[in-house]
């Protein structure tokens, strides 16, 4: 056996065979996969090419919404008073953005808030894929913004509403949110109307998210409609700075101005005080948000006499000769006792009027009974809603009691007792310029005359302007003397009502009226709130606005002036019982 090697035994075969099978099946599969991977690579560069780039498009092309343009507010002679500009909105996908960024504080300055917060916003949302970083921010900066370049950070267009005219017409447009959607005013009122339809559209976008070519066009955004409103903003203007002027002369809580014209039931300009600037809300008070010519009810007072005067004028009970004796200058009914601001004695139906004598007007009254007046109140528009339409409107309280109590038909022929908003008292006076026709009101612009009704005839509403404007020449309305026109109206002064009833020492003063006589082109109501400045009656506070707004608004509508212009009185004081 010496020089010969020893002969392997059968486990020893055994490992060496298991040892090739092994590597034998290893190469088989390494084959095998090797060749699964070729096939694919040679399957999806030659035979099935489109998968690759049908997966890179679905990684960088990408469905984009387009906002839809709200459309423009106007006014009646096309002025913008509410238009939507282009903006972008900064935003941050925080999954893409390291909070550590340096960059971020330069981020954080130019978008003016703290650093810190910004880089803790961004830990806080790491989780999500877009969070706002700042909302509507002028092109310029949205550049210099993206000009840092930092991952994860983008911009998009949006739209932002701006109001030219600013607090001048800000209780009549209103005002959108941040998302354009109307909150407040006309914005609210025809919110769907303006709003449009969004579109979207397909884009491709680079590594970093930004829109590198629009691809194509899926559904184009649907322009929302213009609306353009009665207002004329010059009038606007104007009656906003003599009301704001009036209000801060007598430290007054606030204020409302309504003018309509007469033919056509539109509404001229409706302003309020205080107001807001709907461009800054940062500073907003929610008290100045309601349009008080609409939505804030009040007793007209001595306003309404001139509609009782009507109702008896068309009773047949009386005529314009008839007299009504007053003395002596007081009538009880009961605990209650109503005065003049002194014994008149007899009047005739057109003092009783011009010097705003509540005993004369409360005969009447008896005489006609409460069913008479109310009748004809209801007629002109009170205690039914004037169909503007706008949001928030208070429709008022006209009594229907199932049996009148003598004191119950006095108070309401001179406008207690009742309630009624800025803009129904003015329909009702315009009923009284234009010959008896009530319109529908509009805060649309009108393109043709609408079609009215008769409620009063057109002898006893020439009879009652002649009784206005015997209250501007020589009787409580002196103040409202517009100079260059001949006018008519009412004076009204009335306690406000507080949480424990009628406040003592707390009045609005109103003036009611129309002008010029000869051919009523415009009826305005205006009405002040608690002046504290010594003076509250509504000859005193309420018609010098009057006096100034009609003048200024007749020129600028070319309404000639008349050839006999009676002296100004605009500084006298008025006579008698002030309304």
């Amino acid at each position: 056996m010496s020089g010969q090697g020893a002969k392997p035994t059968w486990s020893q075969k055994a490992a060496v065979s298991q040892k090739g099978w092994r590597f034998g099946a290893v190469l088989g599969v390494f084959l095998v996969v090797m060749a699964a991977l070729v096939w694919r690579l040679v399957d999806l560069q030659v035979v099935d090419h489109e998968f690759l780039r049908q997966q890179g498009d679905v990684r960088t092309i990408r469905v984009e919404k387009i906002d839809a343009h709200r459309g423009v507010i106007t006014d009646r002679h096309g002025e913008p008073l509410a238009v939507s500009a282009p903006v972008q909105t900064i935003w941050a996908n925080p999954s893409q953005t390291d909070p550590d960024e340096p960059r971020l504080a330069s981020l954080a300055r130019l978008m003016g808030m703290s650093e810190a917060r910004l880089r803790q916003r961004l830990r806080d949302y790491s989780g999500r894929e877009f969070i706002y970083l700042r909302r509507k921010v002028q092109p310029d900066l949205a550049r210099r913004i993206m000009d840092l370049d930092i991952s994860g950070v983008y911009s998009r267009q949006e739209y932002r509403r701006y109001y030219p005219a600013g607090e001048v017409t800000a209780h009549v447009v209103g005002f959108t949110n941040i998302d354009e959607q109307g909150q407040e005013g006309m914005e609210l009122s025809y919110n769907e109307w303006l709003s449009g339809k969004p579109g979207s559209k397909r884009v491709l976008k680079d590594n970093r998210g930004r829109v590198i070519k629009d691809l194509a066009l899926i559904q184009d955004a649907e322009r929302g409609h213009d609306l353009q409103l009665s207002i004329d903003l010059r009038l606007q203007y104007l009656a906003y700075r003599e009301l704001k002027a009036m209000v801060n002369a007598q430290n007054a809580r606030g204020g409302t101005l309504v003018m309509l014209d007469v033919d056509t039931g539109e509404v001229l300009a409706m302003v309020n005080q205080g107001s807001y600037n709907p461009n800054d809300r940062s500073q907003l008070d929610p008290a100045n948000l309601r349009n008080k010519a609409i939505t804030d009810l009040f007793e007209p007072g001595s306003t309404m006499k001139p509609i009782t005067m009507a109702a008896a004028l068309e009773s047949g009970k009386y005529s314009v000769g008839d007299v009504v004796d007053t003395n002596p200058g007081y009538r009880r009914f009961g605990r209650f006792t109503i005065r003049d601001h002194r014994n008149y004695g007899v009047l005739s139906l057109t003092d009783i009027i011009v010097k705003s004598s509540n005993v004369g007007i409360s005969k009447i009254a008896t005489e006609l009974g409460g069913d008479a007046i109310r009748d004809l109140y209801s007629r002109v528009g009170l205690g039914e809603p004037t169909g503007v339409g706008f949001p928030g409107e208070a429709v008022g309280v006209l009594p229907a009691p199932p049996k009148w109590h003598p004191v119950d038909e006095a108070t309401l022929s001179y406008g207690y007792g009742m309630s009624l908003n800025a803009l129904q008292l003015a329909q009702a006076y315009m009923v009284l310029a234009n010959g008896g026709i009530k319109y529908p009101l509009s805060l649309l612009k009108v393109d043709k005359k609408p079609k009215g009704h008769r409620v009063l005839s057109e002898h006893v509403t020439a009879e009652i302007r002649k009784m206005l404007h015997g209250v501007v020449e020589r009787g409580t309305g002196t103040r409202a003397d517009p100079g260059l026109y001949s006018a008519g109206g009412k004076t009204g002064t009335v306690h406000l009502v507080g949480n424990q009833g009628y406040e003592d020492n707390q009045y609005k003063g109103i003036f009611a009226g129309m002008a010029p006589m000869d051919n009523p082109r415009i009826v305005t109501v205006v009405a002040v709130d608690a002046p504290q400045s010594g003076e509250y009656y509504g000859g005193e506070v309420a018609a010098p606005v009057f006096a100034r707004v009609m003048s200024d608004a007749l020129r600028l509508l070319n309404v000639k002036p008349e050839l006999e212009v009676s002296g100004s009185h605009s500084g006298s004081r008025p006579t008698g019982e002030r309304g």
